[in-house]
């Protein structure tokens, strides 16, 4: 059965990107990561907001760019909106209610990891109770703005066990099992 886990990389002030959506600001980080290239083969499904899929990109101008982890995956994709595009991408399906999209997020991953890409889905994902791990990909900068990694207005407390933390040159990863 698959797994939900919300993988991320942010600064050490608590943003996933930068003002207006900046994800250029995490291209010096995106170096080798051992954590993400093990991750990588057993993610079977992407599970994104329309914000997110249409976004910034930190592979912008590089061979990988409009690509999962810069080109370094490939599957099934789902976006949950409510406004879907009249041309579909191959392999990207437009869900307008997150509970089907997770539904069928979660069927195509099989037994391998739904991947989810954006602080909305990922709040969603909690809300429903259905966030089962997390992947924070911590690199040594402060953005001082932006989009925070969880941002609930009157607060909600998230209990996580950390499972493993790694370092590279890049970045320090600490996954987490939500409790």
């Amino acid at each position: 059965m698959s797994k939900v886990l919300y993988s991320v990389t942010m600064s050490v002030d608590g943003f996933i990107t930068g003002p207006d959506g900046d994800m250029q600001w995490m291209r010096p980080y995106l170096g080798p990561n051992p954590e993400v290239g093990e991750l990588i083969p057993r993610i079977g499904s992407i599970l994104v907001g329309r914000r997110s899929h249409d976004g910034d990109d930190p592979f912008k101008g590089e061979s990988g760019e409009g690509q999962a982890f810069g080109g370094g995956w490939s599957g099934p994709l789902y976006v949950v909106t409510h406004r879907p595009p009249a041309a579909a991408e191959p392999d990207v399906t437009y869900v307008d209610d997150f509970a089907k999209a997770l539904a069928r997020a979660k069927e195509a991953a099989g037994d391998k990891y739904v991947n989810v890409i954006g602080a909305n889905i990922a709040k969603q994902c909690i809300e429903a109770g259905e966030l089962d791990e997390v992947l924070l990909l911590f690199a040594p900068t402060m953005l001082g703005d932006g989009t925070r990694l969880f941002d609930y207005p009157g607060g909600h407390t998230v209990r996580l066990e950390r499972m493993s933390v790694t370092e590279t040159a890049m970045a320090t990863s600490m996954w987490f099992k939500v409790v």
